[in-house]
């Protein structure tokens, strides 16, 4: 059994029986295992992480494309949904950037 498979069994045995969902740490953990295992890239970090009324909503940043300088690689910055029980229910990219870029989302040099 892999690391994404004993996150969601503990997530799914938590939710049994209790009525209380996974932890953030538990949603933090399954988001970016689910998220790796869809596009096959590791998330590096969560940058925002959401409670909301149907589950979790974070922004994970994630590396697409390794150059050297590693300060040129190619990295994007995606929203995930996850429900209330920390399965991902959706995702999508929001941008793309250069990883020495300060802010890219924002214009910032």
């Amino acid at each position: 059994m892999n690391d994404s498979q004993n996150t969601s069994e503990s997530s799914r045995r938590q939710t049994d029986g209790t009525g209380k969902g996974p932890t953030p740490m538990e949603v933090l953990r399954e988001a970016r295992a689910q998220l790796a295992e869809l596009t096959g890239m590791e998330a590096e970090t969560v940058t925002s992480f959401d409670r909301t009324e149907d589950g979790w909503t974070l922004e994970v940043e994630v590396l697409e494309l390794s150059r050297v300088p590693d300060t040129m690689s190619l990295m994007a910055s995606y929203q995930v949904e996850l429900d209330s029980e920390g399965q991902l229910t959706g995702y999508r990219r929001l941008g793309r950037y250069e990883r020495g870029r300060s802010d890219a989302r924002r214009g910032g040099r």
